[in-house]
């Protein structure tokens, strides 16, 4: 895992690795890559810009955005965004970093081993499990799978105590 203090400076001094992949804050931007988006991988990273396991994050995703250019396509979501609260309820982002995959307009779903098969919480540990997961998902969806099972060891995948309201 990559050291919390190398992204300290992003906050202020340097520019942000979020500035380098398309960040969202209206809900009718979000709907549109979703919607026109075919056959690649939609990765939405829902969280913010000043948090430092997002920054930790984007880091990760911006170094690989171009190395999976040819089969998905990575943008940011702010979640602070008015706009995107729809988004926020609907996927239960309460955990940010939360990244959720889309293939040709179908939410797509991975296997972790955990309770929730609908997002990735937290930061992946490497630009090579992110191209990995990615990967997974592209294959997947193009033999019509709408979940597949998780390319990482139980040990690559962050794991956290979910608890669920009202149950």
């Amino acid at each position: 895992m990559l050291p919390m203090h190398k992204f300290s400076g992003y906050l202020s001094n340097e520019r942000k690795m979020s500035d380098l992949l398309t960040t969202f804050s209206k809900k009718i931007e979000v709907d549109t890559i979703i919607r026109d988006t075919f056959d690649k991988v939609v990765v939405l990273r829902f969280g913010r810009a000043s948090d430092l396991t997002c920054l930790q994050l984007d880091h990760i995703l911006s170094k690989a955005a171009r190395d999976v250019s040819k089969f998905a396509t990575v943008a940011l979501v702010d979640v602070d965004s008015e706009e995107i609260q729809v988004y926020v309820k609907y996927f239960d982002i309460t955990l940010i970093p939360s990244t959720v995959f889309f293939f040709n307009a179908h939410h797509m779903k991975m296997d972790y081993g955990t309770a929730d098969h609908t997002k990735w919480i937290g930061s992946f540990l490497s630009k090579q499990d992110f191209i990995d997961v990615v990967e997974a998902i592209f294959r997947g969806a193009m033999k019509g799978k709408l979940i597949v099972n998780s390319p990482l060891p139980p040990e690559r995948i962050p794991k956290f105590q979910i608890l669920y309201k009202d149950v």
